[in-house]
């Protein structure tokens, strides 16, 4: 087994390569980019799938004031010996990222995009001793560095700088802009959308539209924000999505880099374990595992061996969008939606078909059902299904799964934590009541109507019951207990009221089919009987009601069976 240090959290190419850290080559981008090569490439992929670390290889690979020869040394676009003369260090480059302007407020959002210019400008301070830059642009250059810029040099920022290079040099400017739409995610989210939208269309239109300083652009983000609300008027103007046929072998891992990291690292062995929870994805025609979560996951195996593996893509994804998507579903905000039953079938490992809009803005995405699925698809929680043969979506629709089982275990968690914080704000008096005065066949009713209205996976089976059922009495003043030492086993949950000294013993049982609903209560009762899970509460509470409840899928029976009472 040979150890290899994992590049995890590391976006910077010629750091990566000088320190030995392991690269798969993805150099071939750069053949592809100028393959056809229009003024605006905008390349859009889910978060964590390189498109930083990709960014930062084009910067080293173009830029003029470097020499990165050292650095690609025996990766595939040195075999291209008269396109690396023509590029390789000849141009000017631009390299911004906008991923730290996510503030909460747009005063500070602006002045988080001040000091991203700043920060740019300072690479660039050689400008400051050229004789070719008048002494007016190096003024002007000055109030960038150090922050004093108004609104309106900070949005002509870019263009200047590109115009002040381009005299410097003489020669055209190749501008990197990475995750461009954080700004506007965040502005969205936090209600300044409309102003935030104003200051990057600004800078967008001065910086693409018909500029002579520029030689190409290439710009990522994890959406593609329709043209006609950022991008107006730019020319040769060209997107690359998911969908499309562009680039899709270098934005992940192919199963081809999968397996030969796999072996390099001596962990053939997981193969099937690494591709069940992180391949998935279906990026143009090409299938596609997360890099993220594979480098992380080889990385812990290394450390032990043993490790089983895990979720790494929820940690650093903004897992709001599943959340808010049921809750304008399930709290009657949204009379249109009605998508139960869709997310119940991609839980269930189906697909659903749907219609993709792939122009979007951020202030629309929760405007219709069809811009939440393609919300969705576009940031990796959904992806391509294979139809079944001889079977065709409709015109404009695609067949929609979920693409692995980390995504969906983020899916599962998401609807377990939006029904905790929404029955607490469901009227569960009645339920209460009756369960307190051993009413079984009211409690079956309102239970089985909670249930009907609740987002079920199938393969949770008693898991998902059992909290289920907690949930119901969570937020109501009572103390529950799930899975309590008592008795001579483990009780599924238990109830307490302690101001009228009353508990309430609940064991849950699934079943596979609505006739063995009666027998598993049955079950569940005298498993209750037969563990003695009341010892406990003999001393002290004057009674204690024992429910035996079964589940079969949206079927649910309640039955009461007497332990103790004094």
């Amino acid at each position: 087994m040979n150890t290899m240090v994992m590049p995890l959290g590391i976006d910077f190419f010629e750091k990566l390569r000088k320190e030995g850290y392991y690269y798969i080559d993805k150099t071939g981008l750069i053949s592809e980019l100028l393959g056809k090569t229009f003024e605006v490439s905008l390349i859009t992929r889910p978060r964590r799938f390189g498109k930083t670390l990709a960014m930062d290889m084009l910067a080293s690979f173009f830029d003029i004031s470097r020499d990165s020869r050292e650095v690609f040394a025996g990766l595939e676009i040195t075999k291209e010996k008269e396109l690396c003369r023509q590029w390789q260090n000849q141009w000017p480059v631009i390299f911004l990222t906008l991923k730290e302007v996510d503030d909460l407020r747009f005063e500070s959002a602006k002045v988080k995009l001040g000091i991203c210019m700043s920060d740019l400008y300072k690479w660039h301070t050689y400008l400051l001793e050229s004789t070719k830059i008048n002494d007016d642009d190096k003024i002007a250059f000055r109030r960038i560095e150090s922050r004093k810029a108004g609104d309106e040099e900070v949005q002509n920022a870019l263009y200047n700088l590109m115009r002040m290079m381009n005299a410097h040099f003489g020669k055209q400017v190749i501008l990197l802009m990475d995750e461009y739409d954080v700004p506007l995610a965040k502005a969205n989210e936090n209600g300044f959308y409309g102003e935030m939208l104003n200051i990057i269309k600004g800078l967008m239109n001065k910086t693409l539209k018909t500029n002579p300083f520029l030689k190409f652009a290439v710009i990522t983000g994890c959406l593609r924000i329709a043209k006609e609300s950022i991008f107006t008027g730019t020319n040769n103007f060209v997107s690359d999505t998911i969908s499309g046929a562009r680039f899709n072998e270098y934005f992940g891992f192919t199963e081809k880099e999968v397996a030969e990291l796999l072996k390099k690292a001596g962990f053939e062995d997981h193969a099937e374990e690494v591709k069940r929870w992180y391949d998935g994805y279906h990026f143009g025609t090409v299938d596609i595992y997360c890099p993220w979560d594979v480098l992380n996951h080889v990385n812990a195996l290394q450390d032990a061996p043993w490790t089983l593996p895990r979720n790494y893509w929820e940690d650093t994804s903004h897992n709001g969008i599943l959340h808010t998507f049921i809750e304008l579903a399930n709290n009657g905000q949204r009379a249109d939606l009605d998508v139960n039953e869709k997310f119940e079938t991609l839980l269930a490992g189906g697909y659903i078909e749907e219609a993709i809009e792939e122009n979007l803005t951020y202030d629309t995405l929760h405007s219709s059902e069809s811009n939440l699925w393609s919300l969705l698809y576009l940031t990796g929680y959904l992806t391509q299904a294979e139809p079944p043969e001889g079977v065709r979506p409709e015109n404009g629709k695609l067949f929609l799964r979920i693409p692995n089982e980390e995504v969906k275990i983020i899916f599962r968690k998401t609807v377990a934590a939006w029904f905790k914080e929404n029955i607490t704000t469901v009227d569960r008096s009645e339920l209460f009541e009756a369960l307190w005065q051993g009413d079984d066949e009211k409690a079956t009713e309102i239970i089985s109507d909670i249930l009907f209205d609740t987002i079920s996976y199938h393969d949770y089976k008693e898991d998902f019951y059992h909290a289920f059922v907690a949930g119901i009495f969570t937020g109501a003043g009572y103390i529950v207990k799930s899975n309590w030492e008592q008795g001579y086993g483990r009780t599924d949950i238990s109830v307490r009221d302690r101001r009228h000294r009353r508990v309430i013993i609940i064991e849950a049982k699934h079943t596979d089919s609505e006739k063995r609903l009666e027998a598993a209560c049955r079950e569940a009762v005298d498993q209750i009987g037969e563990r003695r899970y009341a010892e406990e509460f003999k001393k002290g509470y004057r009674s204690v009601i024992c429910y035996g409840i079964a589940f079969f899928n949206k079927q649910c029976l309640v039955k009461k069976f007497d332990e103790v009472k004094k």
